[in-house]
């Protein structure tokens, strides 16, 4: 019993997370099937256990989308069957986890008390679970960049020298990239973050080893995806393409000009690419390579679309940037756009366009109140924050981009809490103190 006791917050943050995850999908989500994005990621796990074939139609390889969830869905096939309810209770306990990971976070960084909070403020925030109905990336890709936030918190805490952090990151990056390819930027952030605090002397020297050896089992775990890519489409492609049809989406006329897509993202199909040659696909060896040769060819058009517009840059930046701190944008598959009309939809929609706000404000307060004091301990969550704005300026703007950053807008929530609530050094309280204090002294002394 004492040995579980400590456990206790942890384990009933897990449990109030899950049963608000699986309340939401047997309710908002109950009739849930796949479609688009998610059509594709379930596509591709048949093929895998019907063809033994990574494919996006039958018998046709293809490096479009990354493998890791595509390949989970087909475990949990083998498992438990193929109805697609057993893949999104997988993605609550990924969820619920997550919840666990901010709590921790909260916990270690500030106190117990203050982490309690953080966590059950994750439990109900619908901006976390509204994604574990949806079948796709964003609930796998939010609970494995936590982890990563979290073991960096840990490995820089005790100076770097825990071997099995070392590992536990490398393995955690390795899987993040094979979820979305995006995750390799994550990589770079962490030889980034290293690098600065050893320049800083905020690390020593010797961490450098374990820096490499991380790099080197996340490389370890994406390279047999990408010799497999180079295999089947003659070029290298470490994860996946995609980033063309993003692209060109994302700069064209229809952006600028059509108010429901203003700063957003439009199928390729509907995007005219005049002053570009066409595409020829004759010369393609293999439906990979042209997958390749037509990526390539939509990032042209989108980078030729730039050049001639680039007085309207800073406008649409502007717009990716407002899209992006939208409480909650309308997505075709997503459960509560697919069924608006139940009593519990209509409550989660609600929720869904107002708590984001005051979360917002407070991990605002929350960013300017911690910086001087746990800019070190956060030094890697503010370059995962940079680094997730950076890329909805180049590609574009929309609230589910915002679901990896959400654990640390409640941790910066957090912070705001501790500051507004606290009497430890620091804290509003403290200085208000210290003020009186300073205010009795004055008047004795006078």
């Amino acid at each position: 019993m004492k040995r579980i006791k400590p456990l206790l917050p942890a384990i009933s943050i897990f449990c109030i997370a899950l049963l608000v995850r699986i309340v939401y999908n047997l309710t908002v989500a109950g009739h849930y099937y796949p479609l688009s994005d998610s059509l594709g990621y379930q596509v591709r796990a048949f093929y895998m256990l019907d063809e033994h074939c990574y494919c996006g139609v039958p018998h046709l390889v293809t490096v479009v989308r990354a493998p890791l969830w595509p390949f989970l869905i087909a475990g949990l096939s083998l498992i438990v069957g193929r109805a697609n309810i057993f893949d999104r209770l997988f993605l609550c306990c990924a969820d619920a986890g997550t919840c666990v990971l901010i709590y921790l976070f909260a916990r270690d960084l500030f106190n117990k008390h203050i982490g309690l909070i953080a966590g059950l403020i994750a439990c109900i925030y619908p901006a976390l679970y509204i994604y574990t109905g949806w079948m796709y990336t964003e609930t796998l890709f939010t609970f494995l960049q936590t982890a990563i936030c979290y073991c960096i918190f840990r490995i820089q805490r005790n100076e770097g020298t825990s071997r099995r952090l070392w590992i536990l990151c490398g393995v955690l990056l390795g899987l993040l990239s094979l979820t979305r390819p995006n995750g390799i930027l994550v990589i770079e952030l962490v030889i980034l973050w290293a690098a600065i605090l050893i320049w800083r002397k905020r690390l020593p020297k010797r961490v450098l080893i374990n820096v490499a050896l991380t790099t080197l089992i996340a490389c370890a775990l994406i390279a047999p995806w990408t010799i497999r890519n180079y295999l089947v489409s003659q070029s290298f492609v470490p994860v996946a393409i995609g980033d063309g049809q993003v692209l060109i989406g994302a700069y064209n006329d229809k952006i600028l000009t059509t108010k429901d897509y203003t700063g957003g993202w439009i199928r390729s199909g509907l995007v005219s690419q005049q002053g570009v040659k066409p595409l020829t696909t004759g010369s393609c060896q293999g439906y990979a390579a042209c997958e390749v040769a037509i990526g390539n060819h939509e990032t042209t058009v989108a980078i030729h679309w730039v050049k001639s517009h680039l007085n309207d840059i800073p406008l649409l930046m502007v717009y990716h940037l407002r899209n992006f701190f939208t409480p909650y944008t309308a997505e075709a598959d997503m459960p509560l756009n697919r069924f608006p009309n139940g009593r519990s939809s209509k409550i989660v929609l609600d929720m869904s366009e107002t708590f984001p706000i005051p979360i917002f404000l407070l991990a605002a307060l929350g960013l300017v109140v911690t910086l001087r004091r746990y800019w070190r301990e956060l030094f890697f969550v503010y370059l995962v924050l940079l680094s997730t704005l950076g890329e909805i300026q180049v590609f574009y703007g929309n609230a589910r981009f915002r679901s990896p950053i959400e654990p640390i807008l409640i941790l910066l929530t957090a912070g705001a809490l501790w500051w507004l609530t606290q009497t430890a050094p620091g804290t509003l309280r403290w200085k208000l103190s210290q003020r009186s204090q300073q205010l009795t002294i004055t008047r004795k002394s006078d």
